[in-house]
């Protein structure tokens, strides 16, 4: 696991332009955009300064529910998260947490180890795609 279960990677691409990418790759997969928070420009709303973050909400009920039949608890880190910022040096970056991490938190076992796996499997497929050149 990365830090804390928290996998970032660098992208090749601004932050719209990854998101965007991000979405590209999910829609195909069968996965649903539930949401895309815009964190600068509600900054930017309230007077605030905050260089380019968004947040991506995606997954599957295919994918997440046999997380939440295991313990309901998942629930609360589903559906999956992606946070795209750019750092003070003008470096773009992915964010995400790790399905493990998530399955280590929630204390999941075998009834949802398949989906934990394929929801790791289609995590790193899908967040290269977003970053890659």
């Amino acid at each position: 696991m990365g830090d804390n279960g928290l996998t970032t990677i660098a992208s090749a691409h601004s932050v719209p332009e990854t998101i965007d990418r991000l979405v590209a790759a999910i829609t195909p997969l069968g996965m649903n955009v539930f949401a895309r928070i815009d964190h600068a420009d509600g900054a930017a709303k309230v007077g605030m300064p905050l260089r380019p973050t968004q947040l991506l909400l995606f997954g599957n009920p295919k994918g997440g529910t046999p997380l939440m039949q295991d313990r309901q608890t998942a629930g609360i880190d589903l559906p999956l998260k992606a946070l795209v910022w750019e750092d003070a040096g003008g470096k773009v970056w992915l964010s995400y947490n790790e399905a493990s991490w998530i399955a280590q938190r929630h204390g999941l076992g075998a009834a949802s180890a398949a989906a934990v796996t394929a929801i790791a499997a289609g995590l790193e497929k899908v967040t290269k795609a977003a970053v890659a050149k």
